[in-house]
């Protein structure tokens, strides 16, 4: 019988989400070596490896990446668990204070925030979308909702959905006019719709291909800096759009978009992110136990070769 320990896993899920040891390490309060003997202990009990580790960097194997959105699952479960039996669920209160980017907040987070907030009477909610990256030091945000790499460790960040992609979709529309592309290159032949931030149009994509990154320069003449506009238009059939996956799996499953080139993008993970470990309160951790169980079956819709 296999007797893992659940700060081991914990442990492995942070490192994951922070990608090296000493960085979990720092996050726990530990030293590297605790971090990494923990891992290794994991490793152990499952008998295969979870990290290819070099001196420079440390990366998931097929088989860690396989085992880490169950090891949250476990955890999520645990949390949920404790809070219950401690009677947090029915008694939270106060003000939460959630920041979320605009396009994924308004499509898909909105609703749920919306159910927790009906399941806990007594607690006020105060949601900020925005495209703008929020500050949880400077800005009146409690927790943020964050796409993207992590590797600050001066905040904490609690993983939703290591798994998310930004693949490439188009409607059925636009490409029966225009064709598909067979390739990356084929880009530059394409309506490409662009997102702009801080006066910046993002105009060359970034894609991890076989464990290397390769960046393609790409045009368009259509510009917004609301990126749920840049969604709409290629609903409308205007162009290609390169977006998170969660943003556009609700399209692609009613057939109003098509993922091109079998899901090729790049890693774009969803956190929770906390200025601190000590003010994860009652409400955080069930909302982060709530919306990690509710977002990991929506992976099951990416291209199996994305995934």
């Amino acid at each position: 019988m296999k007797m893992i320990r659940f700060d081991d896993l914990a442990l492995f899920v942070r490192t994951a989400a922070l990608g090296s040891f000493s960085n979990a390490a720092r996050e726990a309060d530990l030293l590297p070596g605790q971090v990494a003997a923990a891992v290794a202990r994991l490793e152990r009990e499952l008998d295969l490896r979870l990290f290819v580790r070099s001196t420079r960097s440390l990366r998931l194997t097929a088989e860690g990446a396989l085992y880490l959105p169950y090891a949250q699952e476990v955890l999520a479960a645990l949390r949920e668990g404790e809070a219950r039996v401690r009677g947090e669920d029915a008694e939270l209160r106060g003000t939460l204070q959630v920041a979320a980017p605009s396009d994924l907040g308004r499509n898909l987070l909105l609703p749920w925030l919306t159910e927790f907030r009906a399941a806990h009477p007594k607690l006020q909610l105060r949601l900020q979308l925005s495209d703008q990256v929020a500050d949880v030091f400077r800005d009146p945000v409690d927790i943020a909702f964050r796409l993207g790499r992590f590797d600050n460790a001066s905040y904490v960040a609690l993983p939703l959905l290591p798994g998310n992609r930004r693949v490439l979709a188009a409607s059925p529309d636009y490409l029966a006019r225009h064709g598909t592309p067979d390739s990356l290159e084929a880009l530059k032949d394409h309506h490409c719709l662009l997102y702009q931030l801080a006066g910046r149009a993002y105009d060359r994509w970034s894609f991890e291909l076989e464990g290397r990154r390769t960046v393609i320069p790409v045009r368009g003449n259509m510009v917004c800096d609301d990126a749920d506009v840049v969604r709409r238009w290629a609903v409308a059939g205007q162009g290609i759009v390169f977006k998170s996956w969660l943003d556009v799996c609700a399209d692609v499953q009613a057939g109003r978009l098509q993922v091109l080139l079998d899901g090729a993008g790049d890693s774009l993970p969803l956190n929770l992110v906390c200025p601190h470990r000590k003010q994860f309160s009652p409400a955080i951790r069930q909302l982060h136990a709530m919306f990690a169980h509710r977002l990991q079956p929506l992976l099951a819709g990416l291209p199996s070769s994305a995934r």
